[in-house]
């Protein structure tokens, strides 16, 4: 019992940091100055002619000028139909080169092959961006001069349980991003929101060196940047603006969802920041305690003062962390509780069977 109890308040000690560093990170709304950063949107698809529409619709109706950006798709052997309507702004389809055992990286390096602006910007077929997504981008360009910047990502409102799950799932992890950012220990991001530099990107060599690892296109190259005496935590940022949050799709079922999270977790062992991984750690054990927690608490012995203390104290460092980051995400912090029982459960699942597993993505298999 006693190293439950320090593997939990290390575990508080640390959630408590990241809501620190959260709120060190200040909002920026500033949409004053006049747009003049030229953009070039990549999109890697496969099998999108659903979402891709919804998707173009957002982006024809972004307030910037059309002619500052272009949109480039990159089919990765999709096998629907889908059709290019004609919209105001510069879009080209491109198919794939696969050179590695990651496609979405494949496809981004083949897309930048065809840009034709400096500034870079990675989304998903299934999102959908807010109007001021581009300008917002551009004033924080011209106020502060970064070489990367992360954005957040939120999934919508739902009245299902799983949607609910998944919403409060990616806010810990939005929150965990921008707390670690307020701490100059920025390890994560996401690619559905993520804007860079060409220079960048060629200085970094791309992706050279986790090419390998099927998923990561986002996080290894932000931790490349960290870590490059060129760039280093004064040229990657985080923009944290309401602004900027662009939406994204759950998914419709479990065990889509469990690929997904083993997809995302596969990567950990390979991170390049020592935070990122101690973190990690620190999580897998506060996870793993709480399942000792919860059933000392229903069927042991031992001290009831003492376990639910440690219950409760997790359960609200965790929500207080969520509900700052759903403020800000503009989300409800819905189904918290039984989220929460569930979650160690879950994420223990994920990690395990990501250090051993195979697991199917996009109709393909790929192994962890």
């Amino acid at each position: 019992m006693f190293a439950v109890t320090v593997i939990l308040f290390t575990y508080f000690a640390t959630i408590l940091l990241l809501i620190h560093g959260f709120s060190k990170i200040k909002t920026f709304d500033n949409l004053d100055l006049k747009p003049k950063t030229t953009f070039s949107i990549i999109v890697p698809f496969r099998n999108e002619a659903e979402n891709l529409p919804i998707l173009l619709k957002s982006l024809s109706q972004l307030n910037y000028p059309k002619d500052l950006f272009e949109v480039i798709l990159v089919d990765d052997q999709s096998t629907d139909e889908f059709q290019i309507l004609n919209f105001e702004f510069q879009i080209s389809v491109i198919n794939n080169i696969r050179k590695s055992n990651s496609p979405k990286k494949d496809a981004i390096t083949t897309a930048i092959k065809h840009i034709q602006n400096n500034w870079i910007i990675t989304t998903d077929a299934d999102c959908v961006v807010p109007e001021n997504w581009l300008l917002s981008l551009d004033n924080y360009i011209q106020n502060q001069k970064p070489e990367m910047i992360a954005g957040a990502v939120k999934y919508p409102g739902d009245h299902s349980f799983l949607h609910r799950f998944q919403q409060l799932d990616l806010s810990s992890l939005q929150g965990t991003t921008i707390g670690s950012f307020g701490l100059s220990k920025g390890f994560m991001c996401n690619g559905a929101n993520l804007a860079y530099t060409k220079l960048l990107f060629e200085k970094l060599n791309g992706f050279e060196g986790n090419n390998k690892i099927a998923s990561g296109d986002d996080v290894f190259l932000l931790q490349k940047a960290i870590n490059s005496p060129n760039f280093g935590t004064e040229k990657v940022h985080y923009l944290k603006s309401e602004n900027n949050i662009v939406t994204t799709k759950p998914l419709n079922n479990w065990e889509d969802l469990f690929y997904q999270r083993v997809r995302w977790a596969s990567k950990t062992t390979s991170y390049q920041s020592n935070f990122g991984k101690a973190l990690g750690l620190i999580v897998f054990g506060g996870n793993i305690s709480l399942w000792f927690v919860l059933w000392n608490f229903c069927f042991g012995s031992g001290n009831r003062y003492l376990l639910s203390f440690l219950l409760l104290t997790k359960l609200s460092v965790d929500f207080l962390l969520i509900y700052k980051t759903n403020v800000f995400l503009k989300n409800k912090t819905q189904s918290y509780l039984a989220a929460s029982i569930l979650y160690p459960f879950f994420s223990i699942s994920v990690a395990l069977y990501a250090l051993v597993g195979k697991y199917e993505w996009k109709g393909r298999k790929f192994q962890t």
